[in-house]
């Protein structure tokens, strides 16, 4: 039995691609300014977050018949530990 999704999913996928890619460029833009470790280190995890949703859309959307979540929890799992890194080792300073 095949589900067949609407465009709807994709477009929730999308829209998390870009907000996460979005946050990841305001918190560069940030970082610039004013040179703080913790907006690198936030910049840091959105991005890879920004990667995983493009893997997200490539899954669901693009690449259907490819199985692609080995690699999207790989992704996510190292933009929390560079987010937790960041947090431990700004502590530290």
């Amino acid at each position: 039995m095949e589900v067949v999704m609407g465009w709807g999913p994709g477009a929730v996928y999308g829209l998390c691609l870009l907000t996460s890619a979005l946050c990841a460029a305001l918190l560069i833009r940030s970082y610039g300014r004013s040179r703080q470790p913790l907006l690198l280190w936030s910049a840091a995890c959105f991005s890879l977050l920004a990667i995983n949703n493009l893997l997200v859309v490539l899954d669901m959307v693009v690449l259907s018949d490819v199985n692609l979540s080995l690699v999207r929890q790989l992704t996510s799992l190292a933009a929390v530990g560079v987010l937790i890194y960041g947090f431990i080792w700004e502590v530290d300073r």
